[in-house]
């Protein structure tokens, strides 16, 4: 089983950056794929952004060239740094590995960029 827990959510200007992380518990990091996805208000949780175990990165088209997963085994930490941020990337954004067929999600942080 694994704990996740993201920060580093806010209150942004659009144009603005902010850098979220994820901290892992309860096992290591090594060899998972590790996620981002976020929900919108009254939208459907999607995929921004994953890397695996290699540090090979995917992202969705919507956040290409403006957002940044990296991760950190010996800290057990991934982040994702976003910039250029727009009113449209406000949502809640969850942190996400998959362990042995289950989903682990931490709670989310909220992200609120302003026009």
């Amino acid at each position: 089983q694994v704990q996740l827990v993201e920060s580093g959510g806010g209150l942004v200007q659009a144009g603005g950056s902010l850098r979220l992380s994820c901290v892992a518990s309860g096992r290591t990091f090594s060899g998972l794929v590790i996620n981002w996805f976020r929900q919108g208000p009254g939208l459907q949780r999607e995929l921004v952004a994953a890397i695996n175990s290699a540090g090979s990165t995917n992202y969705a088209n919507s956040v290409k060239g403006r957002f940044t997963i990296s991760r950190d085994n010996a800290k057990n930490m991934v982040y994702l740094q976003m910039n250029s941020l727009k009113p449209d990337d406000t949502a809640v954004y969850y942190c996400n590995v998959v362990v042995g067929g289950r989903s682990n999600w931490g709670q989310g942080t909220q992200v609120t960029v302003s026009a």
